[in-house]
């Protein structure tokens, strides 16, 4: 009886070993018909980002609207993985690339796990046309990655695009999926300084005299005087409906020299506690991106070249459901100057925190 016990045991543990190596060989998926490459293709070397690489609109294709975008993702990359999935969505006048390198998290999808798909807006700022779009990236995601394997799902947005990103959050498709929302200046959920008037120096033509918009709905406002032809949804007012995870970036000079408000109806609704400021983040490395086109002479609040720099961490603590609610101010900065990589790698813990 007991050799039978060893003879089982030994075919068991042979089982084991043959289920594992054939795991291991397993050859990693492709997502979206795009050859996996690390570092990724188009990216950006440490400076001097040249403009034909930041306008690139990707090599992935969405077949239903045939339009391009980027979609990184890790190499080895296994069926039935658990990912993180992150739709980043660039600002007004920009381009997915650029996008990709102001919150490069590119350069973390082996070690945390993150399928990263980054799209392009024609006209340049982001309109509910885009939307099937979009919702076609994700259903693509979702369907190769399998729903299963997806342990979140984040919307992120710089400018117009976190303001879009508040947008889709109330909409039937988005308020469904998304675990959480980074907005990178792109809105508040809650209280925020005005914007101060030098962030607009920067933009407006010498000599504009109009009253400078000071909230995020008379700068939806101007950004539709921008782009004439272009119908742009008004920016989203009040609290969204439903719970996720809310993480709110910004520069310092964008606040106008005024703090973060203590208030969050936000942090609110999720039952966290008071806020309390974490370890601060030290970089000694710059981003990789700005905006060359406004540095004549540019402004603080719209943002120099990028260098290195601290940034605070802000976090509600305690939320329910272990969601997170935050706000990080990078000190020095202004609205475009690329993300360093400690802070850009903190963000990531935290939109991570819940997994």
């Amino acid at each position: 009886m007991e050799r039978s016990r060893s003879v089982l045991r030994l075919i068991a543990a042979s089982a084991v070993v043959a289920l594992t190596a054939a795991c291991a060989m397993r050859p990693p998926m492709q997502l979206g018909g795009v050859s996996c490459a690390s570092p990724p293709p188009e990216h950006c070397p440490e400076s001097g980002c040249a403009g034909p690489t930041l306008v690139s609109m990707g090599s992935a294709v969405e077949p239903k609207t045939d339009r391009k975008y980027f979609l990184d993702y890790p190499c080895d990359l296994k069926a039935g993985e658990k990912v993180t999935f992150i739709l980043s969505l660039h600002g007004g006048g920009s381009y997915g690339n650029w996008q990709r390198h102001y919150f490069p998290a590119l350069d973390y999808k082996e070690k945390y796990r993150l399928v990263i798909a980054t799209p392009n807006a024609p006209a340049r700022v982001w309109t509910a046309a885009d939307d099937d779009y979009l919702q076609n990236i994700v259903d693509l995601v979702y369907a190769q990655v399998g729903a299963k394997n997806i342990k979140a799902f984040w919307l992120v947005g710089h400018s117009q695009g976190g303001m879009t990103s508040n947008r889709l959050v109330r909409t039937d498709f988005f308020k469904q999926r998304v675990t959480g929302w980074l907005s990178l200046s792109g809105g508040r959920l809650g209280p925020t300084p005005p914007i101060p008037p030098s962030f607009f120096t920067a933009v407006l033509p010498a000599g504009t005299s109009t009253p400078m918009p000071t909230t995020p709905q008379q700068l939806g406002e101007r950004l539709a005087a921008a782009f004439p032809g272009v119908r742009l949804a008004p920016a989203p007012s009040g609290l969204p409906e439903g719970e996720f995870s809310f993480i709110f970036a910004t520069g310092e000079h964008e606040l106008g020299g005024a703090p973060i408000p203590d208030a969050s109806p936000w942090a609110e609704r999720l039952g966290c506690g008071a806020r309390v400021r974490r370890a601060d983040l030290i970089d000694t490395k710059a981003g990789y991106v700005y905006d060359p086109t406004r540095q004549n002479p540019g402004s603080d609040a719209w943002g120099h070249l990028p260098r290195p720099g601290i940034a605070e961490v802000l976090e509600y603590p305690h939320c329910k459901a272990g969601r997170v609610v935050a706000d990080v101010v990078r000190e020095g900065k202004g609205h475009t100057e690329g993300l360093e990589p400690h802070v850009t790698e903190q963000l990531i813990k935290l939109m991570l925190r819940r997994n």
